[in-house]
């Protein structure tokens, strides 16, 4: 038996696969892998768990009774949203602007459309509200932008629209008023109003408040955020309780973890659970700059590749850009957002022939978990990129999840042959090695847009290929690029879990403001601004503190670190400024802050562009209040041999590449060593995934066990920063 001491589990349950990561003291690694169970998010994940333990031959009960963390993420709360099975929510808004559910905004309405159907308006539809108008009540109110009442709020207006909503067996109330995130007054007066209707016919629903759930300006974004929160967090909820509840029954003593979509953990109770929505690929950014820092590299671009999408984000000099307004299900939110772009790409991805005019097309559906490709032999009948390698002898059938599902190999050649081949008149091997070529080349056009939209040179970035599926398609979809490096890891399936265990307990905070900063502001002007600053630093940071409390942290373990959102006067854009201080002191201090803000500026975008005569504008403050973790540690061994240990070896196997059939050397991912070399022809396995490395091209391990990838004819850049 093992003699280890796991300190972190991390989940990541994607919408194919649900991957574990064990991580102990030293820093070694087990990984663990079980098909995503939608509907009892928690039979996935003890099954996964069990699958992780079982490699260092552990007892589940007694590893989950010495965890010290427990942290999961998932996409269970958006399938809900995508899926519209959330709950019957009503709401109330102010007088005038019932409308604004089925308005929306014109970027989120056109969301997710490709090129064509956006230049053929006919083609469009606006996305199911998640609100009917019929469910949408009005009440006479007026805040002016300044905060000041214009109007009163007309409490019977609201008395009786609670009543008709209750009539519509309501599930849960939101309140969104024009100005509520300057002055919630308006909002906790119908919100009294509400409860006393609530009261006198004895329901007990939730009521959610914009101003509670997003304090933000753009009303637009903070009525989204709010009817999310209400519309599909409960039921996220209580898959979260039910996988803390499973822990708990096998030992785990504390409060489970999730992660948040700007980079931090919460408690599973969190009251603003909206933010854990698209935080699986999230964790895989942390996971690349916590690697970045480890060997020496601060500018990253990463790739995930698994069974349903293929995630792609970028991190400059060790910057993770945070997306302020992202677009979620064709709704555009106030919620900050590490940004990652996304398309349909994977191994469950379905290939379609169109049978009249022979098109070719993959996805966007996937086969998911259930019933699967068609090898997994589950029930799935349509053809998948996962069926096509297995067909081209890239995928182990009789060690695919570590030997838990043996691949029907040649049902997936018939029905590929049937749906695919066949109607393009071409051979069965051939047809599959196009289709994997398409979504290879969709990958590679997506990173290269990443590229040219961020400016980013690739000779100062290093490729960071992860997922179940990347490994597998890595070759291609980086081939030509440029890149410093291309790397992978032994722990590639689980690389995203493993990044949520290098992540922070981290709240984010944060009110709209419109404060004006003159170039030429005189001393009171820019003491007023300053006061206005700090009280609200101060009180953001007193919530903090009290907030984190609350899930079991010492206060004074919470560190809060201030930003502020600004810009140019008259721009339309903000930049985020780390504050210098905690508190702004001095005129100094304020001048620091805005000195920071011109050189971000001007880093992002060019010197010539600062525009300081104008003045300074902050939309925005708030702070990150963080806690520190305990984190896990890759371990550095000194280089060895080339030639790996022969008992790395597992014979030959043949592969179809580049239209023809090669004599591939089998090799065991786990079982490689600081120091080795491989050369393509080449298949390294692992129970969770599977590396290809064609003829030419070759891969070497370095002192982190990281597993570099080199094309034909390139030179070693990479091994310049390996320490």
């Amino acid at each position: 038996m093992k003699q280890t001491s796991p300190l972190v589990l991390g989940i990541d349950a994607g919408g194919t696969m649900t991957d574990t990561i064990l991580v102990d003291k030293e820093g070694n690694f087990a990984v663990g892998k079980a098909p995503t169970t939608p509907n009892y998010e928690s039979e996935g994940f003890i099954e996964s768990t069990r699958d992780a333990t079982n490699i260092w031959n552990l007892d589940m009960n007694q590893t989950f009774e010495e965890l010290a963390v427990v942290l999961y993420s998932g996409t269970g709360m958006l399938n809900t949203l995508l899926s519209r099975t959330g709950k019957r929510i009503g709401l109330i808004v102010t007088r005038g602007m019932e409308d604004a559910v089925l308005m929306g905004r014109g970027l989120q309405s056109w969301s997710g459309y490709s090129y064509e159907d956006r230049l053929h308006a006919v083609t469009h539809a606006h996305p199911d509200p998640l609100v009917p108008l019929s469910r949408v009540r009005g009440v006479t109110e007026r805040i002016d932008q300044f905060g000041q009442v214009v109007i009163p709020a007309y409490e019977h207006e609201a008395v009786n629209g609670v009543k008709e909503l209750l009539e519509q067996d309501i599930e849960a109330l939101c309140i969104c008023c024009m100005y509520g995130h300057v002055n919630p007054e308006h909002e906790l007066k119908i919100g009294e109003a509400a409860r006393s209707v609530l009261a006198e016919q004895d329901v007990d629903i939730p009521i959610y408040f914009s101003h509670q759930v997003r304090p933000i300006i753009r009303e637009q974004s903070r009525l989204n955020s709010t009817l999310i929160e209400a519309y599909a967090t409960a039921r996220g909820r209580e898959q979260l309780l039910g996988v803390e509840a499973a822990a708990k029954q096998h030992g785990f003593p504390h409060s489970m973890q999730t992660m948040l979509s700007y980079g931090g953990l919460a408690d599973v109770r969190y009251p603003r659970l909206h933010e854990t929505m698209i935080s699986g690929p999230v964790g895989g950014l942390l996971g690349a700059r916590h690697v970045g820092e480890l060997i020496g590299t601060d500018s990253v671009i990463v790739s995930d590749m698994g069974g349903t999408s293929f995630d792609i984000g970028a991190i400059t000099r060790g910057k993770v850009p945070i997306e302020d307004e992202p677009t979620l299900a064709r709704f555009k939110l106030n919620l900050p957002t590490l940004a990652m772009d996304t398309i349909g790409a994977g191994g469950g991805t379905i290939v379609k022939v169109d049978p009249y005019t022979h098109k070719v097309s993959l996805g966007p559906e996937s086969a998911g978990s259930v019933p699967g490709p068609v090898a997994m032999d589950m029930g799935g009948t349509e053809p998948t990129i996962a069926d096509c390698d297995a067909i081209m002898g890239r995928l182990n059938p009789d060690n695919f999840l570590g030997g838990k599902v043996r691949l029907n190999v040649e049902k997936a050649k018939q029905v590929l042959k049937e749906k695919v081949a066949d109607p393009l008149g071409v051979d069965v091997y051939e047809a599959a090695e196009g289709m994997v070529n398409m979504l290879e080349m969709e990958a590679k056009s997506s990173i290269e847009s990443i590229i040219s939209t961020r400016g980013v040179d690739p000779s100062e970035y290093h490729l960071m290929a992860y997922g179940g599926s990347g490994p597998l398609h890595m070759a291609e979809y980086s081939r030509g690029l440029g890149f410093k490096g291309i790397m992978t890891f032994p722990f590639a399936a689980a690389f995203s879990a493993f990044g949520c265990t290098t992540a922070d307990y981290l709240h984010r905070h944060s009110q709209s403001v419109h404060i004006m900063i003159g170039s030429d502001a005189s001393d009171k002007d820019r003491d007023e601004v300053r006061r206005q600053i700090n009280n609200i630093w101060s009180e953001l940071d007193a919530h903090a503190r009290t907030e984190l409390a609350s899930e079991g942290h010492n206060a004074d373990a919470v560190i809060c670190e201030p930003f502020a959102m600004m810009r140019y006067t008259g721009q339309l854009e903000d930049v985020e400024v780390a504050a210098p201080a905690t508190k702004l002191e001095s005129n100094e201090d304020l001048d620091e802050l805005t000195q920071a803000f011109e050189t971000l500026y001007e880093t992002i975008n060019r010197s010539v562009s600062g525009y300081g005569t104008a003045g300074f504008t902050i939309m925005e403050l708030g702070l990150n209040a963080r806690v520190e973790k305990v984190k896990p540690e890759l371990s550095r061994r000194p280089l060895g041999s080339r030639e790996p240990d022969s008992k790395a070896s597992k014979g030959k196997r043949s592969m179809y590449y580049n239209r023809t059939w090669h004599e591939a050397q089998l090799w065991e991912m786990d079982m490689l060593k600081p120091g080795n070399e491989l050369n393509g022809p080449a298949i390294v396995e692992h129970p969770a995934t599977t590396l290809v490395i064609p003829a030419g091209d070759r891969v070497r391990v370095d002192e982190w066990t990281i597993l570099h990838y080199e094309h034909g004819g390139q030179t070693q850049k990479s091994a310049s920063y390996v320490l």
